[in-house]
């Protein structure tokens, strides 16, 4: 399995961009999927996750103007990105998760890409 996240650039405030995290070597319509930033010098956090199902839940701080979606067919998912702030600039990471029939998760991830929101 393996996730490739792109579109990652300069943008200015209060701009929008849209990532894409395509996905390989598995079906995709098996796996909940989730969208996680790391600003510089800190941790990972969760932006956005969209399960199987296309249920999505959001970071408290970011509901309203991040939007994650899919397509199943394309094996491509997507996170909009409205109203750039500066504290948006983090490197962006796709995750991938697989359940299999006893529970058991399996979690894959993609390199990561670059935003930048200038001021």
């Amino acid at each position: 399995v393996q996730l490739q996240a792109s579109g990652g650039g300069l943008v200015e405030a209060g701009g929008s961009w849209r990532l894409s995290c395509a996905v390989s070597g598995c079906t995709l319509s098996r796996y909940d999927m989730g969208w996680y930033r790391q600003p510089p010098g800190k941790q990972r956090d969760l932006v956005a996750r969209i399960s199987k199902e296309g249920r999505t839940n959001y970071a408290d701080s970011l509901k309203g103007r991040f939007t994650a979606s899919r397509d199943d067919a394309k094996n491509t998912v997507y996170l909009q990105m409205n109203s750039l702030i500066p504290d948006d600039t983090a490197v962006y990471y796709c995750k991938g998760r697989y359940s299999d029939l006893t529970g058991r998760r399996y979690d894959y991830w993609g390199q990561g890409t670059q935003v930048t929101v200038s001021s």
